[in-house]
């Protein structure tokens, strides 16, 4: 594989400040940045698809799962090789939809997948399928990047704008280039547990449910989290897989931390 050829973007349908605390937790060095209208885009600093036993599909896909288990907003990974381009869509606990094109742009997904995954992002069901439709039809003028491409054009109606210079396609090394000298970009390290933790708190006493995230309901989701938790972080332990264990991790976290902020806002009303 050309490794100069290999990249990958995050795409969350939330502005920064609410991405900024999920994306602690994913214990990776990124740039996060501003991507349209109620949309940011996080750029990996690194390159673990190229150090791990996992391609780059497999490892942004963990990545994106992570992001959304927590959170009410969908995260699209935008993901190419030299071989192969695609995109994976998670979206709270549902499980993932992707679609995959080879590099002349062959369709190799499902046409059910694109479809589901206009569903899940709220998208026109007449207007903006059908825009999608040609890009799961064979067409020689059109490569994967160029599918790529065309996903974002219909994206661009829901307020999606990748900053320029931000190109599916482009290199890794080019687009953590770009994304540094973007206006309101930001970079996002991983500080220890306590720094990602009080930022999550920060975020949730700030937001509108902030008063309303205790109680059984909260614990319940608390628990159902940790549940899921475990067995993921096992699972991606055992196949050694980066973005799973991180997707494990990630839930692990936001139950742990779903319990400790239902006591803590408990004991703070009792007193």
């Amino acid at each position: 594989m050309d490794a100069t050829s290999v990249g990958a973007l995050l795409l969350c349908r939330a502005e920064p400040a609410a991405v900024r605390p999920s994306a602690h937790f994913l214990r990776e060095q990124l740039v996060l940045a501003p991507a349209g209208d109620g949309w940011s885009v996080l750029v990996p600093e690194g390159k673990p698809w190229l150090n791990g036993a996992e391609p780059v599909d497999r490892v942004v896909a963990g990545w994106a799962t992570a992001l959304a288990v927590g959170t009410n907003w969908p995260v699209l990974a935008l993901w190419w090789d030299a071989d192969r381009a695609g995109y994976t869509l998670a979206a709270g606990f549902r499980r993932t939809v992707g679609y995959i094109w080879l590099a002349d742009g062959t369709p190799v997904g499902e046409d059910e997948a694109m479809r589901t995954f206009a569903t899940r992002l709220g998208l026109d069901p007449v207007l903006d399928v059908q825009a999608l439709e040609p890009l799961t039809r064979p067409d020689s003028d059109a490569d994967a990047r160029a599918r790529l491409l065309g996903l974002i054009a219909v994206l661009a109606g829901t307020g999606l704008a990748l900053p320029a210079g931000l190109t599916p396609g482009e290199p890794a090394d080019r687009l953590r280039s770009v994304a540094h000298v973007l206006p309101g970009a930001e970079p996002v390290e991983w500080h220890g547990w306590r720094d990602a933790v009080r930022a999550e708190l920060d975020a949730v006493e700030a937001g509108p449910l902030g008063p309303y995230l205790v109680g059984p309901t909260a614990r319940v989701l608390s628990a159902v989290q940790l549940a899921a938790g475990l067995p993921l972080t096992a699972w991606g332990l055992t196949r050694r897989s980066p973005g799973w264990t991180t997707a494990g991790a990630v839930l692990l976290a936001h139950g742990v931390l779903g319990l400790a902020y239902d006591r803590l806002r408990t004991r703070t009303g009792a007193s």
